[in-house]
């Protein structure tokens, strides 16, 4: 966008209860040099001002109206409706480019809703909630957008007032500001996406990036420690990707053990129901997270542990759930729509699981293994590696398979670039 035009924001927000901070908003984002765009998702009132999009309108793109969704039976089913309504609406208007970012604001009835609408904007279109429980885990990973911003309403429960003002504010400058310096993706290479976690934990990245950048790909490396692996998801399943290394699956072992630390029950779901190519491998899937300010949990206290610094830290997952693990990702891997191949490197699937380190288990390991080649089943290809996934044979092996798909047409051929 030109710095010398006006972004235009939706703002979202229930207008017969939240009127004096919407227009508060919409007048922040006027001084901060941006075009508020009003979307009033009210069910049972009407706000003292006249939104550009009207309750009716976001009824009637849920295909439904305004009388139907409060006497739809409860709040619950009302805001539902309305969510649709918002989210169809904000879609449409994102695809004739009448808005350029999005900024909502509410308590869990709002956030509720705006978790939605945010979800179906492209990838680098602004998106800004403002929200009561901001960073709290009563929001599922599977609800969050990959460049979802939020920021906490404090003091915002019931009218103005200088704490949630000062907040109110900042987030309208913000928004605006994204709005205007926002660099959208180019999409004028292949992308394809790496998980991993740390080179201390896991280094193949190091290699992989720059030979499939000379491939002629953009290559986008995810951090998997929940939220990085959420990203990811939340790209695949748009159809983001031209393929998926999906070679560090801590967050799948972590949602099934029960571990805060996780992506949501999709993880490792998206890309192949996305028809996007996936080479995968286990990395990682024997450590299980937990917060390090919190008591180790009682089924883990006689588990090998490793603590990684003051917020994060792991032990082992007993053999018993390493077969378990190991069906769940086949499973979910028997499910894509492409193909697969699962690299099994026998070696050890991270750093701290070789002899001598605080990880290390060969029982786990071996139990793992074991059921990795019992469960993997045609189409999926199994590749097992003796070595270790931080060995050069393990790099090699997925290039191998990777080079393969591009020759056979299944990965589109990377994009020459002036430096190559």
């Amino acid at each position: 966008m030109s710095e010398t035009m006006k972004p235009r924001i939706l703002l979202i927000g229930t207008g017969d209860t939240k009127a004096d901070e919407l227009l508060f908003m919409s007048d922040r984002i006027a001084r901060a040099g941006g075009e508020p765009v009003m979307m009033d998702i009210s069910v049972l009132g009407d706000p003292p001002y006249r939104p550009q999009h009207d309750k009716h309108a976001v009824a009637a793109a849920a295909q439904t109206t305004t009388a139907a969704v409060a006497a739809s039976g409860d709040e619950n089913s009302a805001m539902s409706l309305m969510a649709r309504g918002a989210t169809n609406l904000a879609r449409e208007l994102t695809e004739r480019n009448e808005i350029d970012a999005v900024i909502a604001i509410g308590g869990t009835m709002g956030t509720d809703l705006a978790l939605d609408v945010a979800l179906v904007l492209p990838l680098g279109m602004p998106k800004l909630i403002v929200s009561t429980v901001a960073f709290s885990h009563l929001i599922p990973p599977e609800r969050i957008a990959a460049d979802l911003m939020m920021i906490l309403w404090a003091g915002g429960l019931y009218g103005l007032n200088g704490t949630c003002t000062s907040v109110l504010s900042q987030a309208c400058g913000a928004i605006v500001g994204a709005a205007r310096n926002a660099v959208r993706p180019k999409q004028d290479r292949p992308v394809v996406a790496i998980t991993s976690l740390g080179k201390s934990c896991l280094n193949y990245m190091v290699e992989l990036k720059p030979q499939l950048e000379r491939r002629g790909y953009e290559v986008v490396i995810f951090h998997t420690t929940g939220m990085g692996g959420r990203a990811m998801e939340s790209i695949a399943a748009q159809g983001g990707f031209a393929a998926v290394l999906d070679l560090s699956l801590q967050e799948v072992a972590n949602q099934l053990t029960g571990s805060v630390v996780n992506s949501g029950a999709d993880r490792l779901e998206n890309a192949g129901k996305a028809g996007i190519p996936q080479i995968v491998a286990p990395g990682a899937i024997d450590m299980i997270d937990f917060p390090a300010w919190l008591s180790t949990p009682k089924e883990l206290a006689d588990r090998p542990f490793h603590a990684h610094n003051r917020l994060l830290a792991s032990a082992t997952s007993s053999p018993d759930d390493r077969r378990r693990i190991a069906r769940a990702i086949a499973a979910k891997l028997a499910q894509a729509r492409a193909p697969v191949a699962f690299v099994l490197p026998a070696g050890g699937i991270q750093q701290w699981d070789r002899e001598g380190e605080a990880l290390h288990d060969p029982e786990g390991l071996a139990a793992f293994v074991s059921e990795m080649r019992t469960a993997i089943a045609s189409p999926v290809e199994l590749h097992e590696l003796k070595e270790h996934i931080n060995s050069p044979v393990f790099v090699e092996r997925v290039l191998q398979i990777f080079d393969r798909w591009v020759a056979a047409g299944i990965v589109p051929a990377g994009q020459a670039t002036a430096a190559a």
